[in-house]
């Protein structure tokens, strides 16, 4: 029996194969929403802990920059999406969808640590984030691939994370002045 691709070794074809499926798949919308909900109960998992813990300097900065990795993506010709579009995202991200955040993020002072304070309405947002970013990637999957609906997606989230956490890292500076460099004051 003849297979229809060069004899390359399992290594060689098994990677083949899995980019072929990785990069032409394109998931049902049930799957899709199950993937995006636990997504999101994931996200409100974390930032429900998170805000239990003191706020330091790593904590603001760290997030971003591990996100600031997401861009390789931009490296696979699938992915690439045009400058415009991906200024337009991220001025989207980070001016219209940031701004509930903003609203309902606070730090504040308590002690000798700086805690981060969410409004009751902090959960509503990211809820009403998340619909709205799960019928616009149903809408911009109408024109657009599966890799550059994800692209363009990943750089409107980038837009808003920067702006909310320049915002928090701008706030925790006035309330804790020493520990702006991560180091207490003695």
């Amino acid at each position: 029996m003849r297979l229809p691709w060069p004899n390359l070794g399992f290594s060689k074809l098994a990677s083949r194969i899995s980019l072929r499926i990785v990069f032409s798949m394109q998931l049902p919308p049930v799957p899709s929403l199950i993937a995006s909900l636990g997504g999101l109960v994931a996200v409100t998992t974390w930032r429900l802990r998170e805000a239990r813990s003191a706020v330091s300097l790593r904590k603001i900065v760290i997030p971003p920059l591990g996100m600031a990795t997401g861009f390789c993506m931009f490296l696979v010709p699938g992915f690439r999406i045009p400058w415009s579009w991906a200024g337009i995202a991220f001025l989207i991200g980070a001016v219209a969808l940031a701004y509930p955040l903003l609203l309902t993020t606070r730090l504040v002072r308590q002690g000798d640590a700086v805690m981060m304070k969410r409004s009751s309405a902090f959960l509503a947002v990211l809820f009403v984030l998340a619909a709205i970013r799960f019928l616009a990637h149903g809408y911009f999957d109408t024109f657009l691939s599966a890799q550059q609906t994800a692209g363009l997606f990943f750089i409107l989230a980038f837009g808003m994370i920067v702006r909310w956490r320049v915002q928090l890292l701008a706030d925790f500076r006035k309330l804790a002045p020493g520990f702006s460099t991560g180091v207490p004051e003695n």
